[in-house]
């Protein structure tokens, strides 16, 4: 890459000033805290406090400067990416297992969250707060997001969106050391995800990103902070997004997408453009669903996900009328909201909206992005936001 990347210092956290009451530790507690500090790793039992049964004690897991699993990674690491290995064992030594990670990561136990719900999650993601944090972004950064969109074909509204959901413009970019999250992860994913075996050599993926781009740029992987995931940045972009999609849209010589706004925003619009955003192209279409034949086939509709996979007259032959993409040109695919007891909400999304979940493979986050980035344009130009609601339940056409 012909720019540097930049990795900021971890600032010095101020001490904070403990309640007394938290003075009176239990044994089980100094167990805990001990364990986090030395890198043991918890039972899901011992860390979830299951009532009724005795935890069993902690199990020690070697520092993964000394684990024989991490030590082969490493080897191997350093031989393919021409590391001295040295310089690699060294970066694994200051990573610190994270116990709370694996325990984000691992699935809710059946029975134990509620139905997913379009409109409460919308609730959270476009809300009061967000919607005037992101006037105030787009008024400072106006010049940047036009020059954005006229670069890579992506509108400012969606450019908006991402960094209002993602980190509400900077305000939230994560206090974990990146090098503790993808570590962690890397080696210690949890074992009850579906897809453990995957999504650990996805991270250990990262972390092998992460490492060699800091081992090429010469920053200490020590400093970042980002997600839980090890994701950074206004935009929260992976090692390996960052490495292939952040772009130096300040002209200063590097990449850097903790303070450079200019950075952030170009990169964002770059990496949708290079995950197939169609410039001019509507995100979605509202869902009319017909009563004509051969009648609404729901099951085939739904079958490929958020993936498009119909032309819009496939769409229609199954039962749904794009309304207004009846002509459209390209692939669109149903969508399906669920909305907790309720009946669930339906769109009709187009390559955009799909362009939209790679960045987060969820139809409620892209929807939201967009939903967000339609409020801020309204109340910037001091009008309501004119939305096209989901349709609740099928309908029949007139």
């Amino acid at each position: 890459m012909p720019f540097s990347i930049y990795l900021p210092r971890v600032p010095r956290l101020p001490r904070v000033a403990h309640a007394p009451h938290t003075l009176r530790l239990s044994a089980s507690f100094l167990v805990v805290a001990l364990g986090c500090c030395l890198g043991w790793s918890l039972p899901a039992a011992a860390q979830s406090g299951a009532s009724g049964k005795k935890s069993p004690p902690p199990r020690l897991t070697q520092p993964y400067g000394q684990r024989p699993d991490a030590q082969a990674w490493a080897q191997d690491v350093a031989q393919r990416q021409g590391i001295d290995p040295a310089w690699l064992q060294q970066q694994l030594a200051q990573a610190h297992f994270l116990p709370q990670v694996p325990r984000l990561m691992t699935p809710a136990r059946p029975g134990a969250s509620t139905a997913p719900d379009w409109g409460s999650y919308r609730k959270r993601m476009v809300e009061p707060t967000r919607i005037r944090a992101g006037v105030r972004f787009w008024n400072q950064h106006a010049a940047t997001l036009a020059r954005a969109q006229a670069t890579y074909g992506v509108p400012a509204s969606i450019i908006v969106g991402i960094l209002g959901v993602e980190t509400l413009y900077g305000r939230h970019m994560g206090n974990l050391r990146v090098l503790d999250s993808l570590s962690t992860l890397a080696f210690d994913f949890p074992s009850a995800h579906p897809r453990a075996a995957q999504r650990q050599a996805y991270f250990q993926g990262e972390l092998e990103q992460f490492l060699s781009s800091a081992w090429r740029s010469g920053n200490d992987p020590t400093h970042p902070l980002g997600s839980y995931a090890g994701a950074m940045g206004l935009g929260q972009f992976m090692p390996s997004s960052l490495e292939k999609w952040a772009v130096d849209f300040d002209g200063d010589g590097q990449i850097n997408l903790f303070d450079s706004v200019a950075d952030a925003i170009g990169s964002v619009a770059h990496y949708f453009q290079g995950h197939g955003w169609q410039s001019g192209q509507p995100v979605w279409y509202p869902a009319l669903f017909t009563g004509s034949q051969p009648g609404l086939d729901l099951s085939t509709l739904l079958a490929p996900d958020i993936r498009p996979s119909f032309t819009a007259a496939e769409m229609v032959g199954h039962g749904v009328i794009p309304q207004g993409g009846v002509q459209h040109p390209g692939l669109l695919a149903l969508v399906e909201l669920k909305n907790g007891s309720n009946p669930p909400s339906y769109i009709v999304g187009t390559q955009n909206f799909y362009a939209i979940t790679r960045y987060n493979w969820s139809s409620y986050y892209a929807l939201a992005v967009y939903d967000l980035g339609q409020e801020v344009a309204a109340a910037r130009a001091g009008v309501v936001a004119d939305l096209v609601q989901p349709v609740t339940a099928p309908e029949t056409a007139p």
